[in-house]
């Protein structure tokens, strides 16, 4: 049996990190094209000039359009071709660190994440949008960000919500892994990627990313609650520590090493609902895990526990926390649908699915959502 297991290079953590940016970026050369937002670098100019001064090095900025569109990462590959850059920077949130893992190509790519909000730095894909903002494609490279830079007094000052939503992400991951492993579900299940990427198709998940995603669920009961507090005192604190670790590192290898499952389904046919659409990905992804749960008839204990979690921290239990008070069988039906396309991760729950049956889940964690309101 292949297995696969999938991560960044180098993942280092700590308060003002940005300093020590310069540090790798020498290991490829002298310049780094920087993409990230204006607002974004104004965040962490002081360090970025710093980190230049200390290692010799220096940055090529030019302004992120804000979409990771074919235009604009065509652009800055073409910013970056000028300028002779010997490697790329993505600073900021998704959409920056997508485009900038484009323009690299999986070539010499340094994340440096200024939200805690997704398990997307450690990625080897990214996500692509039209000019607009609309859904484009996915992109798959054939390595991972050779290093992923976090500073966590960054990142504690950044509004609260983007740390809780990252919580919703990382939630599902063990979840989700479990429920591959217990299918032999590939890793890649619903991500079209395979050999033609350099990732191995057909590969299944290690007991390495297994033991991650469960040392991450555990690390978010533990200290999930003490890290909302500390980040919205903007402190970093141990648990704050441990929680950045468990949305970025735990997250990021458990879930592309150990596989996705219902949950992301149940996120992306959520996504056909307007009313969803200003919740963040990890506040959707949560509300899919317990349909997920519900899916699989997992004991109320353990549905109860992530409710609990949920309701404690501020996250959504139920539709109308995500932007959708009532839901017709209708609107139900569409969501099931999109969830049970045959790309989909859904299939990698260990028994047969339907979309009857993912639009059962949904209604029924709902009403269990909201018997706790």
């Amino acid at each position: 049996m292949r297995r696969a297991f999938i991560s960044p290079t180098k993942y280092v953590q700590g308060e003002n990190e940005i300093k020590n940016l310069g540090y790798f970026v020498k290991t490829f050369g002298d310049t780094a094209l920087l993409i990230a937002h204006p607002d974004d670098i104004k965040r962490v100019e002081d360090q970025l000039k710093e980190t230049e001064k200390m290692f010799g090095v220096s940055f090529v900025m030019d302004a992120f359009g804000g979409e990771c569109s074919r235009q604009e990462i065509q652009r800055l590959k073409e910013v970056a071709k000028k300028h002779k850059c010997s490697c790329t920077v993505g600073l900021g949130g998704g959409r920056a660190l997508d485009t900038a893992k484009c323009v690299a190509e999986g070539q010499g790519m340094i994340a440096v994440p200024t939200i805690a909000a997704t398990d997307a730095p450690t990625s080897h894909s990214a996500v692509m949008y039209t000019q607009s903002g609309e859904f484009d494609d996915y992109a798959y490279f054939k390595a991972s960000p050779s290093v992923v830079l976090v500073d966590t007094a960054c990142i504690a000052k950044a509004p609260t919500r983007f740390l809780v939503s990252g919580m919703g992400d990382a939630m599902s991951t063990w979840f989700e892994a479990r429920a591959s492993a217990r299918s032999f579900a590939n890793v890649n299940a619903g991500l079209p990627c395979g050999v033609r990427e350099g990732v191995c198709e057909g590969a299944k998940g290690t007991k390495a990313a297994l033991a991650l995603a469960k040392l991450c669920y555990e690390t978010l009961l533990e200290d999930g609650v003490k890290a909302k507090i500390a980040c919205d005192h903007n402190v970093v604190t141990p648990a704050l520590e441990n929680i950045v670790e468990a949305n970025i590192l735990l997250s990021g290898l458990g879930f592309e090493s150990g596989g996705l499952a219902a949950a992301h389904a149940i996120h992306d046919g959520l996504s056909m609902l307007p009313g969803t659409h200003h919740s963040f990905h990890g506040e959707k992804v949560s509300f899919g895990t317990i349909a997920q749960l519900v899916l699989e008839n997992a004991p109320m204990e353990e549905i109860e526990t992530v409710i609990r979690f949920n309701q404690a921290v501020g996250l959504p239990i139920c539709l109308a926390d995500i932007g959708v008070p009532e839901i017709s069988d209708e609107e139900l039906l569409t969501v099931a649908q999109k969830t049970c396309i045959p790309e989909e991760s859904v299939y990698s729950m260990p028994f047969p699915i339907t979309v009857e049956s993912v639009a059962a889940a949904i209604r029924a964690a709902d009403e269990i959502g909201k018997s706790y309101l």
